[in-house]
């Protein structure tokens, strides 16, 4: 029934979409999906970009924001997205790469040394290439973004590859998430984030990754209190809006729409900077713990095998090698 409502929540949040192009003189509506509050960059970035749309196309646009995962998880807004009961949102590339595994490239662990050269990677030819593919599947992609590094959550230090074996691990949807920490010996199981709390408090899984500012988001250092530094993937994302609704605007609004989105972007990465340090103030002031990895060269070596696998999928391992080394 969840789904259902999700489902009937968004069309009718969406419907007015449907109207005709006079009927919208208090602005288009525009359904907007975030998995988060209020205070988190997740859906800031979006009352950013109804400011920079009230100063360029006064009038024309009605951003409605639906917050905490309302909508759904990732999977279930990217469905919407593609049908249209949903006109804007975030995604990170895992979450995409049902429809366009190319993006898994970016997912790749330890491919990246930092934000800057990740951020570098994608105002070049491969970010451009990256749209193309994904605007073919509906989604069309006005700003790359980025969540921070992925760091693993668990009830216990597992600061080693060794002590991860055996472990029941939340993986994202993605071939890519299941192969690496299968590679490492522990059961990858694909559960929607906004079931990971009960999931890891009633032992369905042992443990997880994700971002630092996403960890405290969603409380998860309630039920997995420590943090590993294992800074395994750059969680690159991307803001989008469905295709189907911008074929439907005319040039101007698309314009005005590309440059609030395209700025938003800038002050998304700049929120998740200063989100990460007030979350992990957070999580250690209410029990949560952070540890510095072990074996690093262990984690790369099983990375490595990632690399080998997806390869041929990824445009080879020539390809890799060039971004990993890039300056």
């Amino acid at each position: 029934m969840m789904l259902t409502r999700r489902a009937f929540a968004a069309a009718t949040l969406a419907a007015p979409a449907l109207l005709p192009a006079r009927a919208f003189a208090a602005g288009r509506p525009v359904t907007v999906a975030s998995l988060l509050g209020e205070d988190k960059p997740e859906t800031r970035i979006w009352r950013r970009v109804a400011e920079q749309l009230s100063r360029s196309a006064p009038g024309r646009f009605d951003l409605r924001v639906v917050p905490n995962a309302a909508l759904g998880g990732e999977k279930e807004v990217a469905e919407g997205l593609r049908l249209g009961s949903v006109q804007a949102s975030l995604f990170t590339i895992s979450a995409l790469s049902s429809w366009v595994p190319d993006g898994q490239l970016l997912d790749l662990p330890f491919l990246f040394r930092g934000r800057e050269h990740l951020k570098r990677v994608l105002t070049g030819p491969l970010g451009e290439e990256l749209k193309r593919k994904y605007e073919a599947q509906g989604f069309v992609v006005l700003g790359f973004i980025n969540y921070g590094a992925r760091h693993l959550l668990a009830k216990e230090p597992i600061a080693t590859p060794a002590r991860i074996k055996g472990k029941r691990i939340r993986v994202i949807q993605s071939p890519l998430h299941t192969e690496l920490w299968s590679g490492f010996g522990a059961h990858p199981t694909p559960i929607p984030i906004p079931e990971t709390y009960n999931a890891l408090k009633t032992g369905v899984v042992d443990c997880m990754d994700l971002t630092k500012s996403a960890y405290v988001g969603f409380r998860l250092h309630e039920v997995v209190p420590y943090l590993i530094e294992t800074g395994h993937i750059w969680a690159s994302g991307v803001v989008a809006v469905s295709a189907g609704f911008w074929n439907g605007l005319p040039a101007e609004d698309r314009a005005a729409l590309a440059a609030a989105a395209a700025e938003a972007a800038g002050y998304f990465d700049e929120l998740i900077v200063a989100d990460e340090d007030a979350s992990m103030a957070k999580a250690r002031a209410e029990g949560g713990k952070v540890v510095q990895v072990e074996d690093r060269p262990g984690w790369e070596a099983g990375a490595r095998k990632v690399w080998a696998s997806f390869a041929p999928k990824l445009g080879g391992i020539e390809k890799i090698e060039a971004i990993a080394s890039s300056a």
